[in-house]
C-alpha cells in the first residue's frame, strides 16, 4: 500500500460531509462508525457506509477504510459484514488490547473476502494502538508483525479516560509522560512490523499554525502521516509529510555518491561522512525502499 500522509476522518452518517471528504486530496478517507456516531445511529450509519464504499468502489481519490466498533462492542463482526466489498481499501480498528485482536479481525476479513469473491489479503488493517490500559502493557506484540497490518497510530483521549486520568496534558499544555510512552511506544511498533507510524489529530482544526509545526516535529521523529478530523487539513498535513525539494536533491547526491563507489561502506560529499544507514534513509526519501 502506498504511503499513508493524510487520513481524514468523516462521520458515516453525514451525506454532506462525505461529499466534502470526497473533494479533498486526502490519502485516505476513514467513514467513522465509532465515536463520531451517536449509539441511536450506528445501524444507520453502517448502512450509508456500506453504500457509500459500493458507490465509490474503484473511483474515489482517496482510499476508503472504515472505522468500525471495537471488537468488544459487539458490533464490529456485523460493521465488517456490512462494509467487506470491492471498494473497501481497509479498516480502522479502535480500542485494541493486544496484537490478539488485530489477528482476530483479520480471520474475520479472511472469511468475508472470501464470501464477497475479493483478492485474499485486499483489506488492510490499521489498529489504533494505545487507547486502553491493557495495550499499553502488550505493545512488545508488534515484534511479530501481524497480519493486514498496514500501519500503527496511536490515541491519547480514549487512554486518559480508560486510567481516569482528568486531562492528558500538563498545565503548560504539552503531554503527560504515559502519552509521550503511548507516541513512542507507536513509532516502536510500527518500526518493528515494518509499517509507517501515524500521528494523533490536532484537535483544533482553526490552528493552521500549530498544526504545520506540530507535523513537521512529528515527521523528525519518525511519523509518516497524521489523522485529520477536518478537510482543512488535509493540505498542510500532506506538504508536511512529504518530502522538500531540498530533501530530496540531498537525497540524490547520497545515493549517487554510493553508486559511484560500489562497496563502499563510508563516501564522502562536500567534507561531510555518510555511511550506510545515510544511504538507508535517502533511499526511503527517494521512495527506492518502503
Amino acid at each position: 500500500m502506498n504511503a499513508l500522509r493524510s487520513l481524514l476522518f468523516v462521520p458515516a452518517d453525514s451525506p454532506r460531509k462525505l461529499a466534502r471528504g470526497l473533494e479533498t486530496a486526502a490519502d485516505v478517507l476513514i467513514l467513522d462508525l465509532e465515536d463520531a456516531v451517536a449509539a441511536s445511529r450506528k445501524l444507520e450509519a453502517r448502512a450509508a457506509a456500506a453504500a457509500f464504499v459500493a458507490e465509490h468502489a474503484n473511483r474515489a481519490k482517496s482510499r476508503l477504510f472504515v472505522r468500525i466498533n471495537p471488537l468488544c462492542s459487539g458490533l464490529a463482526l456485523a460493521d465488517l459484514a456490512a462494509v467487506v466489498g470491492a471498494g473497501l481499501a481497509g479498516i480502522v480498528l479502535p480500542k485494541t488490547r493486544e496484537v490478539a485482536d488485530i489477528v482476530r479481525a483479520a480471520h474475520y476479513l479472511d472469511a468475508l473476502e472470501a464470501h464477497a469473491g475479493l483478492p485474499a489479503g485486499q483489506i488492510g488493517i490499521l489498529p489504533v494502538a494505545t487507547e486502553t490500559a491493557q495495550a499499553m502493557l502488550t505493545m512488545d506484540g508488534y515484534r511479530t508483525p501481524p497480519p493486514r497490518l498496514v500501519g500503527v497510530t496511536w490515541g491519547a483521549e480514549d487512554l486518559s479516560a480508560a486510567i481516569g486520568a482528568a486531562s492528558n496534558r500538563e498545565d503548560d499544555g504539552a503531554y503527560s509522560s504515559l502519552y509521550l510512552l503511548a507516541r513512542s511506544m507507536c513509532l516502536c511498533a510500527a518500526a518493528s512490523s515494518g509499517v509507517g507510524a501515524i500521528d494523533t489529530l490536532h484537535a483544533d482544526f482553526r490552528d493552521a499554525a500549530g498544526l504545520e509545526r506540530a507535523c513537521r516535529e512529528s515527521r523528525r521523529r519518525g511519523f509518516k502521516g497524521r489523522i485529520a478530523i477536518h478537510p482543512d487539513q488535509v493540505e498542510i498535513i500532506n506538504t508536511a509529510y512529504s518530502p522538500t525539494e531540498d530533501e530530496l536533491a540531498s537525497a540524490r547526491r547520497v545515493v549517487a555518491a554510493f553508486d559511484a563507489g560500489p562497496g563502499a561502506g563510508v563516501v564522502s560529499i562536500d567534507g561531510v561522512m555518510y555511511d550506510l544507514p545515510h544511504l538507508k534513509q535517502a533511499r526511503l526519501t527517494l521512495g527506492l525502499e518502503s
